[in-house]
């Protein structure tokens, strides 16, 4: 980080700004006693404001690691209590880090921006080595900072503008499995339900769908949800009730397709002859309803054992994969980050029930 005046910020920029000596920034910093608890919190404080960091050279001679990966939710903590995804992705991360003695640091928040605050305000303590990165959205503020800051990161999904190592899934082929499987059963007109439309990946499935769909001479039709069971049931109920209604609905998540089957048959709709159902992600609840829910099928546990892998051998190795590009964030970067993205375990179309060889019925 640097000055107006071009030079690099340092413990006496943070020591005069806070209004103390630089030693008691080193202590306030580094989590040593000396300071008092006031002291302590305006340093820190301080230090996060002008987005001060340690010269990387000087930080490996003076700071241990700490032993701890960090990872920032930006989504409402009872998402985490529906989706089976997050605990799954959670459950591979831990048991991947556990491996080689290091543990996890869970924060969730309201916003992308508040992820950003977490991640300064981390920086400024120490308090993680690396940091997971998910569920990127539009212009997200979070690789950016990250590079700049020179914390090493790992995104699970994204694109390759992001200028992070990433961890790629095959969301698209999945679909044109999903959209294949619905043509070859008869269907004519198909509707996605989806998640939040800011997330990347969203919005990669939403086009893929209907590239897929209409390229099978199908009738796409899309809603946007925010991934819970409710807004599912309404985004179902306008479906059914549309003047042309679909005989085949992909749902973005397996709570939402649980909901919507629901929907569906008090409608007095039987599934699948007059409607067919697809969920996202399987999970127990899809073999739990009746009729059991056709599912694309992903190793989320492998996934999120794979991106902590991949922090890990970034910090290992020494990797510059966020700290090379501080400040840069030009295409030759850019470059390098893709150069070390790694594929995520393959998906699989999984068929139940909820979708069969019986012809759909039309009106």
């Amino acid at each position: 980080m640097t000055t107006r005046a071009g030079r690099r910020l340092t413990i006496a920029d943070v020591a005069r700004a806070a209004g103390v000596s630089t030693g008691a920034v080193s202590y306030a910093l580094n989590g040593k006693p000396g300071v008092s608890e006031a002291t302590r919190a305006r340093v820190i404080q301080v230090a996060g404001e002008l987005g001060w960091r340690p010269h990387s050279a000087a930080r490996s001679l003076s700071v241990a690691r700490t032993g701890t990966v960090g990872l920032v939710l930006a989504r409402p903590a009872s998402t985490l209590g529906d989706e089976s995804f997050y605990m799954q992705l959670i459950t591979g991360i831990e048991a991947e880090l556990a491996q080689q003695g290091t543990g996890l640091l869970l924060q969730m928040v309201p916003s992308e921006d508040a992820c950003v605050e977490v991640y300064r305000r981390w920086v400024a303590q120490g308090r993680v080595d690396g940091v997971l990165v998910s569920d990127i959205v539009h212009d997200d503020p979070r690789p950016a900072f990250l590079r700049e800051a020179g914390l090493p990161a790992v995104a699970m999904g994204g694109d390759a503008a992001l200028g992070l190592p990433r961890v790629v899934g095959d969301d698209e082929r999945a679909v044109q499995q999903v959209v294949a499987h619905l043509a070859e059963l008869g269907h004519r007109h198909v509707a996605r339900v989806s998640g939040l439309p800011g997330l990347l990946h969203v919005r990669l499935r939403d086009e893929a769908f209907t590239a897929a769909a209409r390229s099978a001479g199908l009738h796409p039709q899309l809603v946007s949800t925010d991934f819970t069971a409710r807004a599912s049931r309404r985004a179902t109920e306008r479906l059914l009730q549309r003047r042309v209604r679909p005989t085949a609905v992909v749902y973005d998540n397996d709570v939402m397709a649980v909901a919507g089957l629901a929907v569906v048959q008090a409608h007095g709709l039987r599934v699948p002859q007059e409607v067919a159902l697809v969920a996202w992600d399987d999970s127990a609840l899809c073999s739990l309803v009746h009729p059991r829910l056709t599912a694309v099928a992903r190793d989320i546990r492998g996934l999120g054992a794979l991106a902590a892998r991949r922090l890990l051998r970034l910090l290992a190795e020494g990797d510059s994969g966020a700290d090379a590009g501080a400040g840069a964030g030009d295409e030759a970067e850019a470059q390098v980050a893709a150069a070390a993205d790694v594929p995520a375990p393959a998906s699989r179309l999984v068929v139940r029930e909820s979708t069969s060889a019986s012809p759909p019925e039309t009106r």
